[in-house]
């Protein structure tokens, strides 16, 4: 055994803290080594143990009976019929793309693409939820640039296509973007795997890619610190994983054929933490232990020590657990798709993680697997509402140098530019990509490659200025309006996955945010039948020691029963009657957390517009149904940006305009109350359309008709529809892209 560090406060260097020191020690009854000291301090990482936030996500509802994999593992699992299951994963790569952005983005979507596969799912598709800082500054544009180039060049060449995603610009991001990544795949029921170690005598082989020194301590490093003035981006950048999506392609396909054969009765990628995590997490969830020899694992660098290979966070590599009979057959495979395998484990009936020098060599370590991994610290950190919040929520956010037309113009943004950059058609299975409210792709047998007939729809969304007023419903809001982006495409929804972005956990306000925001997702999720399968929870997202504005991000998979016809798009017909939908708002409607009320009028407070969440679910329903049934000629959400933005947008997709009767002020046109929708209807079935609206307790007014080529609200704004699409299109074209941006 090694000696234990002659001076124990070795560990406040590696993250750890005095009191989880002494909580190691009394676990293991000694003083830890430095091997088990790193060994800890990865897994005891925010990033790895959820060691602030998972009192909290215990309130989230997870269990319905389609669910078959919930939270815990490397992706949630849902069953959608005829023995087919899909997987669903989000996950976020904030800190390490902010120091490098295009490895930090690339290694995020690698990432999450094993999640997937990890389950025994082809991937089949990428969100990418984005946020920056503001556009005119030039280092956020950098990150900008490089985060949208790694989704694409990672995503593009591994063959999986990235459908949709958010872009967001704002002050609150500077120096640390979000960088969330969805990935979602298909897989027969009989395929499913999960990262378990059982089976005394088997083999934890090493698959893929060597283990080099990039990414090491990077759950620790990057993860579970915010940024400061004096941190230079050059001591941290090592810290950063490099991706090769080649080699992911091939550890694909390899590790699915794997699967399809029986070879495989545990299976764990390898990211935070690396081999650390793989085989602490196999063991202790399959109740077992596991002996590793550090001198077996496939390095790529030379005079690795023991601490290196056993934290490094090198990309596209996995740790499958097989019966030694099956080694010869496992080895084949793995050279015929040319990737490594190297047999770096056994599994013991001990419950101990044992690091070798050789499997008969000396022990470098030895701890209780489940001490990494189940025995982690749970804090129950101080909460605290800002201090000023009742003198917050009281301000009028209504106020500023009201201009409804350019105001109107300057909210305008075409993300177009970024999803020009990612292949979306792969696999044709796409019929609704980027661009519209929810992604709709084809339901295909996985077996066979045969068309079900029906539809998986997808949507991510935040929300950061209504979640910074109030976290609680705003995040509901959120949660609603996911639900509402894939009602546009005819589905409802089946499961939540989540991505929370907060501040320092040391500071009571973020905690208190952090809380808010999980009852009201739980309150919405329980709302709409939609347990959470599956998140991440990214905390130290502070630059200079100011928080980020709370900004929980919403992942939402549903079910759309039959793909006979499309979906109706977003753009104007002529003449037909436009129709809002959904919760009529109090007289005295709030503009508080909108889109104008940050950009324009400069107020960040107040309180948000009454939100009628038993609406929402039922307007949601509906208007799915209704897609289903073909009785739209247009649908489209209200969220940013309020009803001059969303009928905007529509008349931009088209090229037809509409003529709006009143909401011709700037509280009505861009205040962003929620669950409503804006809805065309052919005048033939408006009638048996507004009745079956009141059966179904749905609001419904006609405001307007479409047509024309101007957006008119009221008599005297009047917005030629070219001018509208001239704003929308040039701005980030304009912005990124162009190789003017230095570091």
């Amino acid at each position: 055994m090694s000696p234990a560090p002659e001076d124990a406060s070795v560990h406040r260097a590696l993250g750890l803290s005095d009191d989880e020191y002494q909580r190691i020690y009394e676990l293991l009854e000694r003083h830890p080594n430095h091997l088990e000291l790193a060994m800890y301090s990865v897994m005891w990482s925010e990033h790895c143990s959820y060691k602030s936030s998972k009192i909290h996500l215990k309130r989230l509802p997870t269990q319905a009976p389609w669910v078959l994999v919930g939270p815990g593992e490397n992706a949630g699992v849902i069953d959608v019929g005829d023995d087919i299951a899909v997987a669903i994963r989000i996950e976020s790569h904030n800190h390490p793309s902010a120091i490098e952005p295009y490895q930090g983005a690339a290694t995020g979507v690698g990432g999450i693409l094993r999640d997937i596969f990890t389950m025994g799912a082809r991937p089949i598709a990428v969100m990418d939820p984005l946020r920056f800082g503001p556009i005119d500054d030039p280092r956020s544009r950098w990150i900008a640039e490089g985060v949208i180039s790694g989704v694409s060049g990672y995503g593009n060449s591994v063959g999986v296509p990235t459908v949709g995603g958010e872009i967001v610009f704002d002050e609150t991001y500077k120096g640390n973007p979000l960088v969330n990544v969805l990935a979602m795949g298909v897989l027969p029921t009989e395929r499913l795997v999960l990262g378990q170690a059982s089976g005394v005598g088997n083999l934890a082989v090493l698959l893929g890619a060597s283990t080099g020194r990039d990414g090491i301590g990077g759950v620790s490093v990057l993860a579970s610190a915010g940024f400061d003035e004096s941190s230079e981006d050059i001591d941290k950048r090592p810290s950063v994983q490099v991706g090769d999506p080649f080699e992911e392609k091939r550890l694909l396909e390899a590790c699915l054929e794997l699967l399809d054969q029986g070879l495989v009765s545990g299976i764990q990628d390898l990211g935070g933490a690396g081999i650390t995590c793989a085989t602490s997490e196999t063991a202790s969830r399959g109740g077992a232990g596991m002996d590793v020899d550090v001198t077996a694992i496939h390095a790529r660098e030379n005079n690795m020590e023991p601490f290196e290979l056993m934290t490094s966070e090198s990309q596209e590599r996995m740790l499958a657990i097989i019966k030694p009979e099956d080694l010869a057959h496992v080895e084949e495979i793995s050279a015929r798709w040319e990737i490594q395998a190297s047999v770096i484990g056994r599994v013991t009936g001990t419950g101990q993680l044992r690091i070798l020098d050789g499997f008969d060599g000396d022990v470098l370590a030895s701890l209780p697997a489940s001490t990494l991994h189940d025995d982690a610290p749970e804090y129950k950190r101080p909460i605290a509402p800002p201090a000023d919040l009742g003198e917050r929520r009281a301000q009028d956010a209504s106020q500023g140098p009201v201009d409804c037309i350019n105001n109107l113009l300057s909210l305008l943004r075409d993300p177009a530019w970024v999803y020009s950059q990612y292949d979306h058609q792969l696999f044709l299975n796409t019929v609704v990509g980027p661009g519209n409210d929810g992604t709709l792709l084809r339901l295909r047998n996985p077996r066979n490659g045969q068309e079900t007939g029906r539809g998986i729809a997808l949507s991510t969304d935040g929300n950061h200025r209504w979640c910074h007023v109030d976290p609680r419903q705003g995040t509901a809001m959120v949660v609603a309006e996911a639900v509402m982006n894939i009602a546009c495409v005819g589905a409802q929804p089946l499961a939540v996955v989540n991505c929370l972005n907060f501040g320092n956990p040391e500071h009571p306000e973020v905690m208190w945010q952090l809380a808010e925001a999980v009852d009201g997702m739980a309150e919405a999720c329980v709302a709409f039948n939609a347990p959470v399968i599956g998140g991440n929870v990214s905390l130290y997202n502070e630059t200079n020691a100011v928080d980020i504005a709370p900004t929980p991000v919403v992942g939402v998979i549903g079910m759309h029963p039959s793909l006979t016809t499309p979906p109706p798009s977003i753009g104007f017909p002529p003449n037909a009657s436009l129709l809002l939908l959904g919760q009529v708002p109090d007289t005295d409607v709030s503009l508080a957390g909108s889109q104008w009320a940050w950009e324009i009028g400069g107020c960040k407070d107040g309180t948000l517009p009454t939100f009628d969440l038993q609406q929402a679910v039922r307007t949601s329903q509906f208007v799915a149904e209704s897609v289903q049934k073909q009785q739209l000629l247009a649908i489209h959400d209200i969220a940013e940006g309020g009803l001059a933005v969303a009928a905007a947008e529509m008349a931009i997709d088209s090229g037809f305009g509409a003529q709006i009767v009143d909401h011709c002020d700037h509280v009505s046109m861009f205040n962003e109350s929620g669950g409503r929708f804006l809805a065309v209807v052919g005048d033939e079935l408006l009638d048996d359309f507004l009745k079956d609206a009141k059966r179904h307790d749905v609001p419904a007014i006609q405001i307007g008709r479409t047509g024309g080529t101007s957006l008119n609200f009221g008599t005297e704004i009047i917005i030629p529809v070219s001018e509208l699409e001239t704003a929308y299109r040039t701005e980030l074209p304009e912005a990124l892209g162009l190789g003017t941006v230095n570091t």
